[in-house]
């Protein structure tokens, strides 16, 4: 039986741990660095008005008066929903009157305009979610077929349904940093202070690092599995 380095055959693969330890610091240095950052500027105040108001006035501007604000529960739990056209704002990001709360609000409003004029790679990750929600859901369970069933063929395919989620991943960064770029672009234009614009752009850049974590451990863990499977077809 081929060897992939999961615990199987003789021991744990050395290459596997290492990918697991890094993926593992690559998620909490991440994670830490977007905490810290929002603690910081949730400290500070904007203008006087809640994330919600500024996004709605950046709907508006942009001609997205359709578009619904509504609470969430949940820290940091805040997403533009395309299906019931709402941004979807926690407590503190749509109550909270601070220039991180500002910049998360604005950020998702940035996702509803995105929409609204069509961008591109926006309309690209649309419709891979459906693809995607499958691959992600199956390559696990035919990779572990094609691994005690020792068919190559299986274990081929559950990389190919993987690299779905990779490319998934790398279609969301550009939509994520532009919609960062357009909250950031308001705030400016909203005759914010040199520092509240600075400080949502903090904000958005620590949180704009998680996709790229996010990214970086997928592309490993892709390489990982081509590596290994190459390496015992040899």
């Amino acid at each position: 039986m081929p060897y992939y380095g999961f615990g199987y055959g003789f021991g744990i693969d050395p290459a596997y741990l290492l990918l697991v330890i890094a993926s593992t610091v690559l998620g909490l240095a991440a994670q830490g660095y977007i905490d810290r950052t929002y603690r910081v500027w949730s400290r500070v105040a904007s203008d006087g008005a809640s994330g919600a108001d500024v996004a709605r006035r950046m709907l508006d501007a942009n001609g997205c008066g359709q578009v619904g604000i509504v609470r969430v529960a949940g820290r940091l739990t805040d997403h533009y929903d395309p299906r019931d056209n709402n941004l979807h704002l926690s407590s503190d990001n749509m109550s909270g009157g601070s220039v991180a709360s500002v910049a998360v609000a604005c950020h998702e409003a940035g996702h509803a305009v995105q929409r609204a004029q069509g961008f591109a790679m926006m309309r690209v990750r649309a419709a891979l979610v459906p693809v995607v929600n499958f691959t992600q859901g199956t390559w696990m369970i035919v990779f572990m077929l094609g691994v005690f069933m020792n068919i190559s063929g299986l274990t081929a395919l559950a990389i190919a349904l993987f690299a779905f989620s990779v490319v998934f991943q790398l279609v969301t960064l550009p939509v994520e940093i532009d919609a960062s770029r357009r909250a950031v672009a308001y705030i400016e234009a909203s005759g914010m202070s040199e520092k509240q614009v600075r400080g949502a752009r903090k904000v958005l850049t620590a949180a704009a690092l998680t996709y790229v974590a996010a990214a970086l451990t997928s592309i490993m863990q892709l390489l990982y599995l081509f590596s290994r499977t190459n390496g015992d077809e040899r």
